[in-house]
């Protein structure tokens, strides 16, 4: 038992005086609110201060008080009322709180009695064939009970027999493959991963010896019954020992004893066998050593080792406990897969001494005769403390907890228990049936305990099941083979309500119970009960009478048959108490016992359960529903007049307030009772997200909907019930109760009882329309509506949970979501629209609000105005009205609907009105004009506005369907006749003039984008509007399309200048252009550029022609770079992708261009354009980059000559076949220096003659570019003369060459020099002679250079000039120059000219 310390007085608090203020509401205290300021949130919110330390201390769970200042909404208020409610009863009392020290209370009732906690429903006789094999046993039989799969089972000799003892007639499923008697027989779970996933249960048969498993499978048929099948394992143990104790735990592991000592052994299992194990085995957990492999003989164990007689398993804990015949209590921790390890061993004497220890006095049925008979666990779900409960044969309960280790000692498990005391004792009832202590006087505070009572000597065999039904089967001298039963079970109405004025005890109501013969087994029928999944609340029973109706079914085997024992209700106790009551007084004396005992709320709440058709009429198979009228009748009136008036506080000096009204134990019977019919679907979601075997999407309910309809009935017969008697119930019957008020506070009283009553009654209508949506939605394909949803939509259903579905905001506007989701999925597979809402406004009208309703008369009017019958001004009149109408909802217009109505505007031609709705959602959706903001800002991501852009959007675009229809639909019609618009015309009129007048900024940008993606820009750049200009400004930077609009209209408007600027801003921008389409927007942008526009200066016209000229420079290199990088077989085409999209693209600069490309990829020619461009002017790189180029040029030509004739030998060409060869070396690079003197404009950096002409020259006469290959010596010289260089300038560089004799002119190499000398000079005189001037000489240097090149002629007649002219021939031509030479040679006046390029 706990204790606190007491807290100090607080100083000037004056706690112990007496106040002003109402002991009724200690929260009005003026003192106590100054220095315990309350938290708001639990003032409103409805749930506990601090429930768990109430109920720890056995206090009453706080009940919230309103905030008088915050009045609530009658749904928020119902809502707070069920979490108290639920709050309350999921703070009932542990196990530990009231299973203490010595308790003898019992309300024992006879089993005949109306009070009896348990009565027998049914007895199922053994079928005839079981003892037709039992006529025939030898040896042994046993029997036994499955009650989870409700079939018996008997073993005759060496044969198993099951059958399902619920059917009238059933068939024996027979297992006769056993070798011997069997001795054991036991239902355990199996391994996982082992057998089929049909097997559900393992089913060990036992001999002596061998241990067999089979596994048993199960199917519930159409009825409800259950038929299994056996199947063979092949897993069978041999083993001598005599197994008598069979018991497995949920993981599958299987522990069994024999008849002969207290070993423990367990038998494991695989599915194939292995190296070193077979695929079962057996392990003695008891024994260490050989002892625990080696069977011991019998005659070796000696006769004084006891044997075990009861062995159970607590999975919650991993903790097997073994009772031997000695009262010897062990506890065993199960680790890991297959270790057990004995951690508590408790004898008689450690019980004896805990039971001094515990008790001031002797008790004469706990002493050294006593003796421990049977033991059952308590799971840690139903108590963190209490481990285990031992039975006597004195039929008293003993209540063991254990600790552990780690409360004291570091590092110690908090899972394995150390050791092991006892905490209660629980003595039998007193001997008299009569002797029931008597309800008057439960609350005065005593607690004799009864510690004498031999009621249940003799105790045989005990067991308990959660949350403590327990039954003792007492075995009487006289009579040894008849059983008398007893059954208890906790009163958890008491035990509650009790601790609201007193300590709780542990009260428990009971009964006997006769049965013919000796009871061979128990089970447990229906699923263990299960308030709670922790131990607080655990063992309510109220909470679920309501929520789980079936309650706990027990079956008894005896050797006469199989009696079902049914755990009754309250509402049970309570119904058939109100049945057999005779006399309005007997009844009153009735339900006053029922309000001592349990409480007033909890009585006025069973009432209410019978008076809506709740309780059990104690027979099997059928439901538990009173329906006998009187009964309804009775507890409708125990409803009525036992309820209770609503309370006020007593005045503090605060003027008193409705909020502040404490409803009535009426109003607090239907909020617990509603509570408890929807507590499992309360907190729950509803929906679960999976997948199924085929891997498709699924959307599941999470309550099974079966079970939804259940709780909708429920609720419905209690808004039934309510409502059919509204005018009898105080808070519902209306005006009328305010007329019985006397005064002012009973006025108000009443008024807050109605506004109480009036929020339940909302509460149970949204509970009822929303368990009707959801099995609606469910109904209509809910995984199709779930992908019609979008993300937020999807996650608010996810998250969804049946308390904001009912009575929250934002469950309720996903709900509307939901059913325009399924409105909209019913028009789409061709449903009528009126259909679908009736039928929405007939399950769950709340769901559908009053704008919908305003949109369905909207489309019925548009229905009606389509119909082919009516005139023209009828149906116009209607299509105004519709119009109207969408008008009023623009708001809450769902997009599906506002795109029916347009389709059928479009198709009345009502084109105008079409526009019009479209343009007023728009509106309606953006009254901030957030759109328009977000428009201006540059259309930011991720940016709240851009959803309401996107609305307006879509609103949009039903205009440019209308204007497109308009527009085809004109096309067709004349516009004029007799000098008078047309119909059509006019309403063509109308509808642009709708468009026309719109102040909505945001339309005429979005009409102007449409505009533009129809290709209709004649029509764009005929309007005049004040958006346009700065629609196109807005999104030239953007568009490509706009760009190219703004342009045409700058063109137009004679602004070239300005049109310039956007075609180089455009051919530089981020857009996904190629380089050729840059290439064009900036030769575009250079004529613009070039032509003179009014107001711009001529100095900006200058620096925007220069830029852009430049710029186009370099797009024109990128662009043969991409080209010819596209072409290269050097690159591989990963690499390929790469260059293609850094290239077809944005310009690079320059730097990259030569950097990462050109010269990597020793493109020479376009490094001598990027120099240009550059202007690079270091004369040393540019020779290398010449020289390379001239060498490279030859080496791909040699390669492409090779590469021809080795296909023409392969091809076996003719020789007189035509050819086609490829060109010379020198062709081709005659055309690469052609076309980089072209691009750079003879630059004289890039072209240096001096220094290229030589190599040039040195390159024709080292690779035999002349008359050996059949090319004109003379191409050198021809070239440059042809790139316009002057033949001063040429024949001063072949002076040079000629006087420096450098290889390959030394020698008879300068007979080629000579050759070009001549060549050159006679060019030029020609060149003279053609102009006609006859004052045209040539400097006396020529002259020399001529003289100097015949002397050299003639002294080398006889040399060679391979390739070139004849040295005879060549001596000839040069004395012919140079006496035409002499002619024109005049005597320098000065120093010699350098020429000129």
């Amino acid at each position: 038992m706990s204790f606190q310390t007491p807290g100090h007085a607080l100083p000037g608090a004056f706690l112990n005086t007496p106040a002003v203020a109402s002991r009724f509401n200690v929260q009005q205290d003026p003192v106590r609110r100054v220095l315990f300021p309350q938290n708001p949130q639990n003032l409103q919110g409805g749930q506990p201060s601090n429930p768990a330390r109430a109920a720890a201390n056995n206090e009453p769970v706080p009940r919230s008080v309103p905030t008088p200042a915050t009045p609530q909404s009658p749904l928020t208020k119902a809502a707070s009322y069920v979490n108290n409610a639920l709050a309350r009863d999921e703070h009932y009392p542990e196990l530990d709180s009231y299973c203490r020290h010595l308790s003898s209370e019992y309300d024992l009732a006879e089993h005949d009695s109306a009070w009896a906690p348990f009565k027998q429903i049914h007895h199922f006789q053994i079928p005839q064939a079981v003892f037709e094999q039992y006529d025939h046993a030898q040896v042994s039989t046993a029997m036994g009970l499955f009650a989870e799969l409700n079939h018996a089972w008997v073993a005759i000799d060496n044969c198993l027999y099951l059958w399902d003892y619920t059917h009238p007639n059933p068939e024996l499923i027979g297992y006769e493959d056993c070798q011997h008697s069997i001795t054991a027989v036991k239902l355990v779970p199996p391994k996982r991963g082992i057998f089929n996933s049909i097997i559900s249960h393992i089913l060990v048969v036992a001999s002596a010896s061998e241990i067999t498993l089979l596994g048993v499978s199960r199917q519930r048929t159409a009825t409800g019954s259950q038929n299994i099948e056996l199947y063979g394992t092949r897993m069978t143990l041999r083993s001598p020992v005599d197994p008598c104790l069979i018991v497995g735990s949920a993981s599958g592991r299987i522990f069994y004893t024999n008849r002969t000592d207290n070993d423990v052994y367990e038998l494991y299992y695989q599915q194939e066998e292995k190296w070193f194990s077979n695929r079962t085995g057996k392990i003695n957990h008891t024994q260490s050593g050989w002892a625990a492999v080696l069977p011991i003989p019998a005659k070796l164990r000696g006769a004084g080792r006891e044997r075990i007689v009861d062995l159970v398993v607590d999975d919650s804990r991993s903790l097997l406990y073994t009772l031997s015949e000695n009262s010897v209590v062990r506890t065993y921790y199960m680790e890991g897969p297959d270790k057990l390890t004995r951690v508590i061993e408790k004898y008689k004497n450690d019980f004896l001494r805990d039971i001094a220890h515990i008790m001031s006095a002797a008790s004469p049925l706990l002493g050294e005769s006593m003796k421990i008979v049977s033991i059952s666990p308590v799971s840690a779900t139903e108590d963190n403390k209490v481990h285990l409960m031992a039975l006597t044969n004195t039929g008293c309960r003993l209540f063991m907890s254990a600790t552990s280790a780690s409360s004291f000692m570091l590092g110690a498990s908090a899972r394995v228990p150390q050791s092991m005391q006892l905490q209660a004792i629980k003595f039998p009832p007193p001997l008299e049936p009569n002797q029931r202590r008597s309800r008057a006087d439960l609350f005065n505070g005593t607690n004799d305990v009864s510690v004498t009572s031999g009621a249940l000597r003799d105790s045989r065999r005990g067991i308990r099941f959660p949350p403590g039904y327990f039954f003792d089967f007492i075995s009487k001298p006289d009579r040894p083979d008849i059983d008398v039963l007893f059954i208890s079970a906790p009163d958890s109405g008491r035990i509650k309500n009790s601790g609201r004025t007193q300590g709780l005890n542990y009260y428990e109501q009971a009964n006997w119970l006769q049965i013919s013969g000796r009871v061979e087994d128990i089970g447990l029928v229906t699923k263990p009960f299960a308030a709670t999944d922790q131990p607080m609340g655990f063992g309510n029973e109220l909470a679920v009478q309501f929520d789980d109706p079936s309650g706990s079914e027990f079956a008894i085997l005896t050797n006469t048959g199989v009696h079902i024992v049914r755990r009754r209700r309250l509402v049970d106790i309570f119904a058939l108490v109100v049945r057999t009551t005779a006399g309005e007084e007997g009844l009153k004396a009735e339900v006053s016992k029922f309000q001592s005992a349990y409480g007033r709320v909890e009585t006025i709440t069973a009432a209410l359960a019978v008076a809506c058709r709740q309780g059990d009429p104690g027979q099997f198979g059928g439901g538990r529903s009173a329906i006998d009228q009187p009964t309804l009748d009775r507890a409708k009136q125990v409803f009525i007049n036992f309820g209770g008036n609503p309370m006020l506080p007593e005045p503090d000096g605060q003027p008193a307030t409705i909020e502040m009204v404490r409803p009535s134990s009426r109003h607090g019977a239907i909020t617990l009772y509603l509570s408890r019919l929807i507590r499992s679907l309360w907190r729950s979601r509803v929906i679960s997200i999976s997948t199924n075997s085929a891997g498709a999407f699924v959307v599941n309910s999470v309550v099974p909907l079966s079970k939804l309809r259940d709780v909708q009935n429920g609720v419905i017969a209690l808004r039934d019930f309510l409502n059919a008697n509204r005018s009898f119930i105080q808070g519902l019957s209306g005006p009328s109760d305010l007329r019985q008020a006397a005064t002012k506070q009973e006025e108000l009283a009443l008024q807050g009882e109605h506004q109480a009553m009036h929020a339940v009654e909302v509460l149970m209508t949204d509970i009822t329309e929303g368990i009707s949506f959801v099995t609606t939605l469910f109904e209509e394909r809910v995984t199709d509506i779930y992908t019609r949803l979008d993300e937020p939509s999807q996650q608010g259903l996810r998250d969804l949970t049946y308390e904001r579905l009912f009575s929250q905001t934002p469950g309720k506007q996903l709900a509307k979501v939901l059913v325009k989701a399924i409105v909209n999925r019913n028009i789409e597979n061709g449903s009528n629209v009126e259909t679908v809402a009736d039928a929405l406004r007939r399950k769950c009208g709340s769901f559908c609000s009053a704008d919908d309703v305003v949109i369905f008369k909207a489309q019925e009017q548009l229905k009606k105005a389509s119909e082919p019958s009516l005139n023209s001004n009828v149906s116009l009149n209607l299509l105004l009205d519709s119009l109207k109408h969408f008008e009023k909802v623009a708001f809450s217009l769902s997009q599906a609907n506002l795109e029916s109505a347009i389709t059928q505007y479009i198709q009345l031609r009502y084109y105008a009105g079409a526009i019009r709705l479209c343009l007023t959602v728009a509106d309606a959706k953006d009254r901030g004009k957030s759109a328009l903001s977000w428009v201006n800002d540059g259309k930011p991501t991720r940016d709240p506005r851009a959803k309401l852009f996107d609305q307006r959007k879509a609103c949009y675009n039903l205009i440019h369907l209308v204007l497109l229809d308009l527009d085809v639909v004109s096309s067709r019609e004349p516009e004029m006749i007799d000098n008078k618009l047309t119909l059509i015309a006019t309403k063509r009129s109308e509808a642009y003039n709708v468009v026309a007048s719109s102040t909505d900024e945001v339309f005429h940008l979005d009409l102007y984008d449409w505009y533009i993606e129809q290709g209709w820009t004649e029509r764009l750049l005929g309007i005049e509007s004040p958006y346009i200009t700065t629609f196109l400004r807005r999104l030239a930077s953007q568009n490509v399309a706009h760009a190219e609009l703004l342009c045409r209209f700058y063109t137009m408007r004679s602004r070239y200048f300005d049109a310039a600027k956007v075609q180089s801003d455009l051919a530089q921008s981020d857009f996904t252009l190629t380089i050729k389409e840059r290439l064009n927007l900036l030769s575009r942008a250079k004529t613009n550029a070039s032509v003179m526009t009014a107001g711009v200066s001529r100095q900006d016209q200058q620096l925007l022609n220069h830029d852009v000229t430049e710029l186009l420079e370099v797009a024109n290199i990128q662009d043969d770079l991409l080209e010819r990088l596209k072409a290269d077989t050097r690159i591989p085409a990963e690499r390929q992708v790469e260059i293609q999209r850094a290239l077809d693209g944005q310009i690079q600069p320059l730097s990259d261009l030569f950097n990462l490309y050109a010269d990597q990829a020793a493109y020479y020619d376009l490094c001598l354009i990027i120099y240009h461009v550059a202007d690079f002017r270091n004369p040393t790189t540019i020779a290398q980059t010449w020289a390379s180029l001239i060498q490279q040029t030859h080496d791909d030509v040699l390669e492409q000559l090779a590469a021809y004739n080795a296909e023409r030998q392969a091809q076996g060409a003719a020789p007189g076949e035509p050819e086609d060869p490829p060109p010379q070396p020198y062709e081709i690079l005659i055309t690469k220096i052609e076309g980089i003197c072209h691009r750079s404009s003879k630059d004289s950096f890039i072209f240096p003659i001096p220094t290229l002409m030589p190599e040039i020259c040195r390159y024709a006469v080292e690779n035999g570019q002349d008359g050996r290959i059949g090319a004109d010596v003379y191409w050198p010289i021809n070239l440059f003369l042809h790139l316009d260089v002057s033949h001063d300038l040429v024949v001063r560089v072949l002076e040079t060459m000629f006087e420096a004799q450098a290889v390959p002119f030394r020698g008879a190499g300068r007979a080629r020099l000579v050759e070009w000398i001549c060549h050159a000079v006679n060019l030029w005189v020609r060149d003279l002679g053609r102009h006609g001037r006859p004052e045209a000489r040539l400097e006396p240097w020529v002259g020399e250079l001529i003289a100097s090149c015949d002397t050299w002629a003639t002294a080398n007649i006889r040399g060679t000039n391979e390739g070139g002219a004849d040295p005879r021939d060549l001596a000839r031509e040069v004395r012919e120059t140079r006496r035409t030479v002499e002619g024109l040679v005049v005597t320098p006046a000065g120093n010699r000219s350098l020429g000129f390029f």
